[in-house]
């Protein structure tokens, strides 16, 4: 979708910066809680949900735990913990509360364009690896955000929920998989389309693609001033808004920096750029429907957990391997390689060297990512399917990540993996950072800048955030009967019935 709209005014309530998941999801919830303020959308590229949003740029699983073992981790004595997964379950049905808002309010026709029904397992092989997924399914089976789920140790059984990850595998060996029939694949480049397409529909919403914001200063009058250029015809022109929003992925931080607000120093951004092998075989393909999680090698981040992905991208099935994980200075796939250095500041080098000393097993990791030849990635695509052909697999850049650097008191600095709102202390701008849930996030985060950027402006729209979230709130943790109330609608309206 590119921009069909224009406007000449200097001035807007709202300002946009960046055309992906999360832009949208803001423009939208603001739409909503405050149809009369002005909103402007810049995307620098052709379109939008061309980064981190499109479909092929991410993995489209609808994370909620259900099958990402890094959400669980395996304390001393053998148990799990599953505080990190109930808090990203909750996080992706407050997506699904909102979505069925807006199909009920036919502000999207239907869900069938962007969300489909796939199931979601978790494969692991020796014993250890058996004994931990055994674990993690006792503890999350028993919670009435994981209900119905499955585990079983029965091959045959295996073999039928995942035909490609039984057929010629060797004898022998101890597996063990859960599954669970709630999980979804997110077609987020469609989505956000879907969003823009109802936002320029409304008053005074305007969305210019080809728009590149390359500064942004606060005014004398408090308000901030964004110098943006139109690439298609040249020009320049600054726009003046009370409240922007930084929603570039990637290219959030080098704009964040340039505010200058307190909040922004000592920040740095590390990249990670991701690579998927995407099959070719349609025979292949019709026969896997499934996201299988295994465990992430030791030293990997956590977006690189290995995943055999069943996809549905505009209505066409599709299958992927990965992530295999490489390194590029740029902060996007269409960013510079001078972004990672242009980034570097007095006041977060301690904590980028602090992080770099500190983090060897990632370094070792992204070296071997790097340096893996095409027969290297099929022998990792073994562990799932073990008749694995290379001449099946293509190699396909996916999008590039920016995990968070911070200054820490002990080690100097710290590498986040997640998402985090940076905003001002008088919530007139706010920038998104970090990766991993992501997109799947976007609602429960966009009400994080809500809530730190309009305070004062909650309770006037209480009523009707409950309306759009009806846990908004509560914790669906807490009351199962409204957990199961709410999670029994949006599968109906979305249209998610369990396969």
């Amino acid at each position: 979708m590119s921009s069909t709209t224009t406007d000449t005014a200097s001035s807007v309530d709202v300002v946009l910066i960046g055309g992906g998941v999360m832009s949208a999801t803001l423009g939208t919830l603001l739409r909503q809680l405050q149809p009369d303020w002005s909103i402007s959308i810049f995307e620098r590229l052709d379109s939008v949900a061309e980064e981190s949003s499109n479909a092929w740029n991410n993995a489209g699983t609808g994370h909620s735990a259900l099958c990402e073992l890094n959400y669980t981790p395996q304390r001393a004595d053998g148990s799990v913990d599953i505080t990190k997964a109930i808090n990203v379950n909750e996080q992706f049905q407050v997506s699904r509360q909102f979505w069925t808002y807006l199909v009920e309010q036919n502000i999207l026709e239907s869900a069938r364009d962007f969300l489909t029904p796939v199931p979601h397992m978790s494969f692991v092989w020796g014993d250890k690896n058996v004994s931990f997924l055994q674990a993690r399914y006792k503890a999350l089976s028993a919670h009435p955000l994981f209900s119905g789920m499955e585990f079983t140790q029965d091959q045959g059984q295996i073999a039928q929920w995942a035909p490609l990850v039984m057929r010629n595998r060797p004898a022998g060996q101890n597996l063990a998989v859960t599954r669970s029939l709630r999980g979804t694949d997110v077609n987020f480049g469609a989505l956000t389309r879907l969003l823009f397409t109802y936002l320029v529909t409304t008053p005074a919403c305007t969305l210019h693609t080809r728009h590149d914001v390359h500064d942004i200063r606060r005014d004398s009058d408090g308000r901030w001033v964004i110098k943006v250029q139109d690439t298609r015809l040249n020009t320049e022109r600054e726009v003046k808004a009370r409240f922007v929003f930084i929603g570039g992925g990637g290219g959030a931080l080098p704009l964040l920096q340039k505010t200058g607000i307190p909040e922004s120093r000592g920040v740095g951004g590390f990249p990670v750029s991701g690579q998927f092998l995407r099959c070719t075989n349609p025979d292949l393909i019709a026969q896997h429907h499934a996201k299988i999680y295994g465990k992430a090698s030791v030293g990997a981040p956590p977006m690189s957990v290995p995943h055999l992905d069943t996809r549905m991208i505009d209505g066409t099935p599709a299958l992927l391997f990965g992530p295999y994980a490489g390194f590029s200075t740029r902060f996007l796939k269409n960013g510079s390689l001078l972004d990672l250095p242009r980034s570097i500041r007095a006041s977060n080098l301690g904590a980028m060297l602090a992080v770099a000393r500190d983090n060897w097993p990632l370094t070792k990791y992204l070296i071997e990512q790097v340096l893996q030849s095409h027969n290297d990635r099929i022998k990792a695509l073994r562990d799932f399917i073990p008749d694995a052909q290379a001449k099946d697999w293509e190699l396909v850049v996916a999008g590039q990540r920016v995990q968070i650097i911070k200054k820490d008191a002990k080690k100097g600095g710290v590498l986040q993996f997640g998402t985090e709102v940076i905003s001002s202390a008088d919530g007139s701008v706010a920038a998104l950072l970090g990766a991993s849930p992501g997109a799947s996030t976007a609602a429960p985060i966009m009400l994080t800048v809500l809530k730190k950027c309009f305070a004062s402006k909650l309770p006037e729209w209480d009523a009707k955030l409950k309306q759009i979230i009806p846990s908004y709130g509560q914790k669906l943790a807490d009351n199962p009967e409204l957990c199961k109330q709410l999670f029994d609608k949006s599968t109906s309206v979305l249209g998610l019935k369990e396969v």
